[in-house]
């Protein structure tokens, strides 16, 4: 189980681009024509994708959530680690 403590960083075979509002990430590792391998991140996800910078824990991300979206800290937590396992699963984040 992910721990707040834990630390993650985007892997390196991830880009993410910032198109109209929207934060899309895209594997170079796989073909880029691969539709079922990019990925959208909605406002809180990107907010939470940006902060993943391998210096902040989760509970620091948690925090800066609960801080800006005034969502209440056991939400933003269990929001924060369910993104964190998709992010995992598709190898979008190492811990580290």
């Amino acid at each position: 189980m992910t721990e707040l403590a834990s630390i993650y960083h985007h892997d390196p075979s991830i880009v993410a681009r910032n198109i109209a509002g929207e934060v899309i990430l895209v594997p170079i590792r796989n073909n880029v024509g691969d539709l079922d391998s990019i990925y959208t991140l909605n406002e809180t996800a990107a907010f939470v994708w940006e902060r993943l910078d391998g210096v902040r824990t989760l509970a620091e991300v948690v925090a800066a959530l609960v801080t800006e979206y005034e969502v209440e800290p056991a939400q933003a937590e269990r929001d924060v680690l369910a993104l964190i396992a998709q992010l995992e699963s598709v190898k979008a984040i190492a811990q580290g």
